[in-house]
């Protein structure tokens, strides 16, 4: 989560589980996975506050990245993954999952 968003909490939320969601997520689907669950989960996170979500999915060599107010991009075979504003200069390479 953003600096911002941590020093927004009291000093009680600070010492216990704070109740936020981070600003970035992702899921990794497994071979035991239900797409229908993860993609439920995701919207989750976004409708809670999650700036950034990626759903990858090996089985399919897919990713969905989810994003606050806008529809899910769904990339098939991507070479890299970017943090966008949330993660900035973060890349993910997935050459060695799809590998």
């Amino acid at each position: 989560m953003s600096r911002e968003r941590w020093e927004a909490l009291t000093l009680e939320q600070k010492g216990t589980f704070a109740n936020i969601c981070p600003d970035f997520v992702v899921e990794l689907r497994s071979s035991s996975d239900r797409l229908q669950s993860l993609q439920a989960k995701m919207r989750e996170y976004m409708d809670n506050g999650a700036r950034l979500g990626w759903l990858i999915d090996p089985q399919q060599r897919q990713v969905e990245i989810y994003r606050p107010k806008l529809a899910v991009t769904v990339l098939s075979n991507p070479a890299e993954l970017s943090g966008e504003e949330v993660l900035p200069g973060f890349l993910l390479n997935l050459h060695p999952m799809w590998d």
